[in-house]
């Protein structure tokens, strides 16, 4: 399993395997999801991601990377993993 550095960049995506990139983009998905998840409950009809906390926006931002990698390659995503 491939570790995610704190800075998601084009090159090091240039090195991932197509495997690698799927399976960090599923990570990253479910991350992103039980974060949004947690904001939505906490704000209930306020909830408006680009006002959400940092914790999901950085979230976000780096499912997105993994994500527009993905997309680029003509891969598939593999649904999010069940988490919480």
């Amino acid at each position: 399993m491939r570790v995610l550095p704190e800075r998601i960049s084009s090159t090091w995506i240039e090195t991932l395997t197509d495997t690698d990139l799927l399976e960090l983009e599923q990570r990253q998905r479910g991350r992103f999801d039980v974060l949004e998840k947690r904001e939505k409950k906490l704000r209930g009809d306020k909830y408006n991601m680009m006002r959400g906390s940092a914790e999901l926006m950085d979230a976000w931002d780096r499912w997105s990377r993994l994500s527009a990698a993905t997309r680029y390659r003509s891969l598939t995503p593999l649904k999010p993993a069940a988490q919480e």
